[in-house]
């Protein structure tokens, strides 16, 4: 059988450049079928529907290469096509696509696309009867989705069976040596067909035996994971932890935070009757996948998309304004204009984050300190700004280069991050999305004075998280908008 054959059947492990190919090749068919809909949606409507003479007799008359209308169309209709797409998450992870997946994203996209361009394209065309808009619409649609699929499916199937037959694979590693861990391996070993698992090594938990299996070593303790992780090129992680071990399975999870791996737990008999296993594959083996997207493709798009859109229109509007706190704040005391202060941001990289300075300077020369009501090191304009939050304005500039977004967790210091990391080891979880200029931790809480108020205000943030969309981000953004406008800060 294939899967009994050693891993070397996999010459080389799949790299980013064959992940940015192939992600290319989707991008680049799916704007060629856009072509395809829109011409075969020109030919329709002047041919069946105007009953245009110059298209009586010939399918492609020279009159259509005249008509700038259809030309515009071939450039930015299927850019709108792509961009749509790439929105939906449909040309990222290029190797793990399925072909059920393919059909039902290229349908419900398709729809959603074709009534968009109905109704900025289509609907003020003149017409002699409202048959006609209907016509439209459904042939665009028919001939976008067909026309997509008809690249994609075929490129999909392709793609699957190489996983099958096992030319394709993931370096996965197994957390746990005991015998559930060794059973799963040997199940999926034995799948007529190969679910992509490319297993490098066991890593021990506790103080378990390490356990090997042919062509699979011990690679060592958990407490070296993360390096494994990079030194092996690992794309997957399955966990086999025992029940007297879940204590375990935070940490490890949080050592996995950020290194971008899929995990995947092997579930117990609770698991399966609570109902927390979900089969993703008629053919594959029973896991519990942990979810790393935290909002669906399209809305971490549109998020950034509203990140860089609101920050640009925010920086030239309010350019008059801030000049004005420019000016007030060099007035009020000795100093620069702007506090630069290095925080971590998304996957613990860090980053500089600008604000307007609200403090005298040397306002921590005797260390790190948090800052309070009363707080003799604010200045007079300071206090003003720290209430109204106008000191934060200046961070739309990290929001547009990439490094903040509009709402998110707060950023803090690596000093705070390790007292918070003390009391409470899930904090590194916030550290999953890009960090914010506001938060629901930070609408409902305020700036915290101490590290007790930070753990209390990581709660909220968590609960942000776990329910992210944007329509919450917008409700925050709104409540943040009344507390600047009626100056409530804390």
């Amino acid at each position: 059988m294939l899967n009994s054959l050693p891993s070397t059947l996999v010459t080389r492990p799949i790299t980013a450049r064959d992940r940015w190919r192939n992600s290319l090749k989707y991008a680049v068919g799916d704007a060629l079928a856009s072509c395809t809909a829109w011409t075969t949606l020109y030919l329709f409507r002047k041919k069946v529907l105007e009953r245009a003479p110059a298209f009586r007799d010939a399918w492609f008359p020279e009159v259509m290469l005249e008509d700038w209308n259809f030309k515009y169309g071939l450039i930015f209709v299927p850019m709108f096509w792509v961009g749509l797409y790439g929105l939906a998450g449909m040309h990222s992870s290029p190797f793990r696509r399925h072909r059920s997946q393919e059909v039902g994203q290229v349908l419900l996209t398709s729809i959603l696309g074709a009534l968009t361009l109905f109704f900025v394209l289509i609907l003020d065309d003149a017409i002699s009867s409202y048959t006609q808009y209907y016509q439209s619409l459904m042939v665009l649609f028919a001939a976008q989705s067909l026309a997509v699929l008809s690249f994609r499916l075929p490129f999909t199937s392709r793609t699957v069976r190489r996983v099958h037959k096992g030319e394709i694979a993931f370096n996965t590693l197994i957390v746990g040596c005991n015998d559930d861990a060794v059973s799963t391996v040997q199940e999926i070993r034995a799948l007529r067909r190969n679910p992509g698992f490319r297993f490098v090594g066991f890593v021990q938990v506790g103080e378990e035996g390490c356990r090997t299996l042919e062509g699979i070593p011990c690679l060592g303790s958990v407490g070296h994971l993360t390096d494994l992780v990079e030194e092996h090129g690992i794309e997957e992680v399955i966990l086999a932890v025992r029940s007297s071990d879940h204590g375990e399975l935070e940490s490890i999870i949080n050592r996995l935070e950020g290194t971008g791996v899929g995990i995947k737990i092997i579930p117990d008999i609770y698991d399966i009757l609570s109902g927390m296993v979900r089969m993703q594959s008629l053919f594959g083996a029973p896991l519990i996948a942990i979810r790393k997207d935290i909002m669906p493709a399209w809305q971490v798009g549109v998020k950034r998309a509203m990140d860089i859109a609101v920050s640009a229109v925010a920086l030239a509007i309010l350019l008059p304004f801030l000049l004005v706190i420019a000016a007030a704040v060099k007035f009020s005391s000795k100093g620069p204009i702007l506090f630069h202060q290095e925080r971590v941001g998304r996957w613990g990289k860090p980053f500089y984050i600008h604000k307007f300075r609200s403090m005298y300077v040397d306002a921590e020369r005797f260390g790190p300190q948090l800052s309070s009501d009363h707080d003799p090191r604010i200045t007079s304009v300071g206090r003003f700004l720290r209430k109204s939050r106008l000191d934060e304005l200046p961070q739309f500039f990290n929001v547009l280069i990439g490094e903040m977004s509009l709402v998110g967790p707060r950023p803090e210091r690596q000093f705070y991050i390790d007292l918070i990391s003390q009391k409470a080891e899930h904090y590194h979880h916030l550290q999953k999305v890009r960090p914010g200029i506001t938060s629901w931790g930070q609408v409902k809480y305020g700036y915290a004075e101490n590290v007790e108020q930070m753990v209390q205000r990581l709660r909220f943030d968590l609960i942000y998280m776990e329910n992210m969309s944007l329509g919450l981000d917008l409700k925050i953004l709104a409540y943040t908008v009344w507390i600047v406008l009626s100056g409530r800060g804390k």
